[in-house]
């Protein structure tokens, strides 16, 4: 071989060992789970069933589907995907985006599928979707990947047969946390984030349900004023109130409602109060600007109440009432 060969050579074996580099495994913190969150409840709730992946009959399922890819992260390149669950029968239905639970730091997008197959079997198109969680990506990552869902979904409606004028979004614990901020902020540039392929589609939504999800991170109730680092609200935003209070305000869905960005919002409470911070206020203020909220408290003291059965048939009842109530077919 001559040395041009020579040096092409070594210069592909370095460009594939470089990439092979970054191809890094994406830590995964598995500890939020149904099968552990079972364990952890069934001595206390006996009733208590997980809901578990059951495709019911009348619905189609999509899954898998890649919703965006990130070029470049520390961990190479980065697929964000989505499930995607539809009435068999034609038309366009009313959409939900899903964000599941965890802290933001656990949890995956398959532990909101119960719900949401049992949502399209009521006449929507359900859609949870993954992204990046803590030990990944730090906040407003997580932002930034439900927006692009949004602008994937949007962009392929009437593949799935979606309304668009329908659009509502949910999520559970820090999901709910998620769907108020997104919710509040359609389109507003500091947390649309340059994802995916769809650039320049509007991500207001028509309607938020926030299932134990804190809406005020500065409230009495829900401001961590420790100084542990692996805190699940530390660990998102990468430093203490004290250290960041800037960012802990940010990312409140309170401070960004307005008579103008406020939509209709359905609360699904569980029996502690810290999850609700910031609910009574953002409440007085929407009855102010006329816009409808509706609140339904379970009288139980179980956080992630919505794995199980027989709650998760309220939830669904509950949500797909609301919803068919505010976002009604304009036909």
């Amino acid at each position: 071989m001559t040395r041009k060969v020579y040096a092409a050579l070594f210069v592909l074996l370095a460009i594939k060992t470089s990439t092979y580099a970054q191809q890094k495994e994406i830590p995964v913190d598995t500890t939020y789970n149904v099968d552990r969150v079972y364990r952890q409840v069934r001595k206390d709730f006996p009733m208590a069933v997980p809901a578990r992946d059951s495709l019911p009959a009348g619905v189609i399922a999509e899954r898998n589907i890649v919703y965006a890819t990130l070029p470049e992260t520390p961990f190479g390149k980065r697929d964000l995907h989505l499930e995607l669950f539809r009435p068999q029968k034609k038309g366009k239905y009313p959409a939900i985006i899903m964000i599941h639970g965890g802290g933001w730091r656990s949890g995956t997008r398959f532990m909101q599928v119960p719900m949401a197959q049992m949502l399209a079997a009521k006449g929507f198109v359900t859609i949870p979707v993954e992204y990046q969680l803590s030990l990944e990506a730090k906040y407003p990552a997580a932002v930034h990947n439900i927006k692009a869902a949004i602008r994937y979904i949007k962009a392929n409606a009437d593949k799935y047969n979606i309304d668009t004028t329908r659009l509502a979004i949910s999520g559970c614990s820090a999901g709910g946390q998620l769907a108020a901020l997104i919710g509040f902020t359609g389109d507003v540039p500091l947390f649309e984030g340059t994802q995916g392929d769809h650039k320049g589609i509007s991500t207001k939504v028509h309607a938020i349900v926030d299932i134990d999800g804190v809406l005020d991170f500065l409230a009495p109730n829900s401001l961590n004023l420790q100084r542990k680092t692996d805190a699940a609200d530390v660990a998102w935003f990468g430093g203490t109130f004290e250290e960041k209070p800037a960012t802990w305000k940010e990312a409140s869905g309170i401070f960004w409602a307005s008579e103008k960005t406020a939509v209709p919002t359905l609360f699904l409470n569980s029996g502690f109060p810290r999850f609700h911070a910031g609910q009574d206020e953002l409440i007085a203020m929407m009855k102010l600007w006329n816009v409808k909220t509706a609140v339904h408290a379970f009288d139980l003291k179980m956080h992630p109440f919505w794995l199980f059965h027989p709650w998760v048939e309220q939830v669904v009842e509950y949500e797909a009432n609301f919803l068919n109530e505010v976002l009604p077919h304009k036909n």
